[in-house]
């Protein structure tokens, strides 16, 4: 059943049944079957067809939901497997905002040494961007800003805080202060 998840999930990402079947390395009868055999399987349509991909049913985007998770704790699940077997080994997937990228290395490098059967493969991403892939289990770890977003099943850690510093020339109204607030440089044009 798996197998069929990881199919429903590439077609409702790519929304065209050829590119979902290119993706999972299958041909789209493969994957058309795959999908009408889930659908058997669970009672329900997911899928609104018609000459070509139509959309998600409501049932559709439900079953969407448990199978990134379901798929997500499978994929989980087998990597803790071999670790246990033969160490750490695999692909760590990790989504940061473009200003996070300088400190990879600093995360990366040391847990490498540690554990050299791993790679990283790393993606340039928005904040929104970060949240999304890792809710959809696309990325193993994210590094952004986080305001007041909700983080459903996401934890956050810290990693560091910034202070930001105004750099401004003799004589401006606010070179001789030790602090200046947001909305006070808001009235500074840049």
């Amino acid at each position: 059943m798996i197998d069929k998840l990881e199919f429903f999930i590439a077609l409702a990402r790519e929304e065209h049944f050829g590119r979902a079947a290119e993706v999972c390395g299958v041909t789209q009868p493969t994957l058309s079957a795959g999908i009408k055999q889930l659908e058997g399987q669970l009672g329900v349509m997911l899928v609104l067809r018609g000459s070509r991909f139509q959309g998600l049913t409501p049932e559709g985007k439900q079953v969407l939901v448990w199978a990134r998770r379901i798929v997500g704790d499978t994929r989980t699940m087998r990597e803790e497997m071999r670790a246990a077997r033969h160490g750490l080994s695999g692909r760590i997937r990790i989504a940061a905002i473009p200003t996070a990228l300088a400190m990879l290395p600093r995360l990366t490098t040391p847990f490498r040494e540690k554990h050299p059967g791993v790679t990283f493969s790393v993606l340039s991403r928005t904040s929104i961007e970060v949240l999304s892939l890792l809710g959809n289990f696309d990325i193993d770890a994210g590094i952004t800003y986080l305001d007041n977003e909700p983080l459903g099943r996401v934890t956050s850690v810290p990693l560091y805080d910034e202070r930001y510093q105004l750099i401004t020339a003799m004589g401006n109204p606010y070179s001789d202060r030790d602090k200046v607030t947001w909305a006070e440089l808001s009235s500074l044009p840049l």
